[in-house]
């Protein structure tokens, strides 16, 4: 094995390990994630918020026992190719031993750490967005149709993954298009790439086409309750912050891309990096959806740095470089990461104020990060469910339904007795199991809503009880109910089926 091999072997290794000790076992699983998971019970070719990669590899999770070991290990898995990606593209570029050091450092101590503690779409979507760049420079160094088929299928799948990398795409195409790289579009084989990608992504997009383009209206949804909330200003501040540590280093694969005279093939990925931006920026998009952007410009500036860096007195100024990641991220490190209990935070608020990390797509601020507070209160809700469950008359013929895709997944997740919870909420709407006849109803209700839930329900049950509620002040869940009503004096069946109607018509 050479000196590179095991410096790569050792970042990856180094990466793994900090992913699964940057959260504290206070927290649970994040909300999103019991979702995704549930989809590997219900594999479709497609789902109402994302498309089926992640109910593949939920499938192979479920497959493998379903720990949360598991969990974390994919986007764990995804950060490590990553970095692997962007080491490989530096090798492309002739970067040196320093080079590969330089960017291998500057992905790991990033905003990936944070983005690869969680089990959703998020972190394959990074690793497609850098893995697409990456062929892209290899199409460019070689001009060999093959790469033009590889970057299909690699856009392919990151589309399958999540619909964002067509953004990718929006900030690609006019930077080929203002540069002599526009020759791409004289080539034959490039429709016939195109073509196969659009073959592999077909399935869903009958999909959605079967479904009305639920896609659609997840956007709509995602514009008027948080996208309107977010600030332009923000959201470029955000930018900063992501890979602070780096900065230094993505300026400098920005001026390489335009100053560099080797590097002049390479030219339309410097207007891409405006042109993505500026997209976003125009749609108001959630700051973390740009994060696939970065990698592939640490690669340019790792090996720029590396050519200027690696003579004479210069040389000394390589552990500087490469210390100044670390050093910048330990701040981030301290309060970025749900590694501190709910209580530190709380009281350390003014110094989490002070981030904007308190500030939840409401506009509000909260007393955690809205990450971590989606982290709490669901072992206790199941644990709840499952007691409450436990003492039912005819509990094989109980229905629980709850206001949203969290709850569910959580109880579905964690229960001990084999139960299955479903909601009209997100995936859930079409989840429901109607092939047996219901008499009793655990209703999961938010704490907002909850004297209308009793006074509405009741009436079309012998009996109705507050049985239980979330404690955990911390949790974004916190005071939600858990109503019982047994004995039902209608078909319920009949009524949910009526109202999954409703709900659906009123996506239309």
């Amino acid at each position: 094995m050479t000196k590179k091999t095991l410096i790569l072997v050792g970042f990856i290794i180094l990466k793994f390990l900090f992913q699964y000790n940057l959260i504290s076992p206070v927290y649970d699983l994040q909300r999103d994630e019991y979702l995704y998971l549930d989809q590997a019970h219900h594999l479709a070719w497609g789902y109402l918020s994302v498309p089926p990669f992640t109910s593949w590899i939920s499938s192979v999770i479920y497959f493998l026992g379903n720990s949360v070991f598991w969990v974390k290990f994919f986007p764990s898995l995804f950060g490590a190719l990553t970095i692997l990606v962007v080491w490989k593209a530096i090798e492309e570029l002739k970067g040196n031993l320093f080079a590969l050091i330089l960017g291998a450092t500057c992905v790991l101590f990033s905003v990936l750490l944070r983005l690869n503690t969680l089990y959703q779409p998020n972190s394959f979507d990074v690793l497609s967005w850098t893995t697409f760049y990456f062929v892209i420079i290899k199409y460019f160094n070689t001009e060999k149709p093959k790469w033009l088929f590889v970057a299909a299928i690699v856009f392919a799948l990151g589309f399958l993954n999540k619909y964002n990398i067509v953004f990718l795409l929006l900030g690609l195409l006019p930077a080929v298009l203002v540069t002599r790289q526009r020759k791409v579009f004289g080539q034959r084989k490039l429709y016939i790439a195109v073509l196969i990608g659009l073959l592999f992504i077909l399935p869903n997009l009958l999909w959605q086409y079967d479904n009305n383009f639920p896609v659609i209206q997840h956007m709509n949804e995602l514009v008027k309750r948080h996208l309107v909330n977010v600030d332009r200003l923000g959201f470029l501040r955000s930018q900063l912050i992501f890979f602070i540590g780096s900065l230094f280093v993505i300026v400098s694969g920005l001026y390489t891309l335009m100053f560099y005279k080797p590097f002049g093939k390479y030219r339309p990925f410097f207007w891409t990096f405006f042109f993505t931006l500026i997209v976003f920026i125009y749609f108001r998009a959630k700051d973390y959806y740009v994060i696939g952007l970065y990698p592939i410009y640490i690669s340019f500036g790792s090996v720029f740095l590396g050519n200027i860096l690696n003579k004479g007195w210069k040389k000394y100024l390589q552990p500087v470089a490469i210390a100044i990641p670390v050093l910048l991220f330990i701040p981030i490190f301290k309060i970025a990461f749900p590694n501190k209990s709910p209580e530190y935070i709380v009281e350390h608020s003014e110094l989490y104020k002070k981030y904007g990390l308190l500030r939840w797509e409401d506009g509000k601020d909260h007393m955690l990060p809205q990450d971590f507070a989606d982290m709490l209160g669901w072992k206790e809700l199941a644990k709840k469910v499952d007691s409450v469950c436990l003492n039912l008359p005819l509990p094989e013929q109980t229905l629980i339904l709850c206001d949203n895709y969290g709850q569910a997944g959580a109880i579905n997740y964690y229960t001990k007795e084999g139960l299955k919870a479903v909601s009209f909420n997100a995936d859930y709407i079409n989840w429901f199991n109607l092939d047996q006849q219901y008499v009793n109803l655990v209703r999961v209700k938010n704490f907002e809503e909850k004297e209308e839930e009793f006074n509405k329900t009741s009436p079309y049950f012998k009996a109705s009880v507050l049985a239980d509620s979330i404690a955990n002040p911390y949790a974004r869940e916190y005071k939600t109910r858990i109503f019982v009503f047994t004995g039902a004096k209608i078909d319920v069946n009949k009524r949910i089926i009526q109202e999954i109607e409703e709900v659906k018509n009123n996506r239309r």
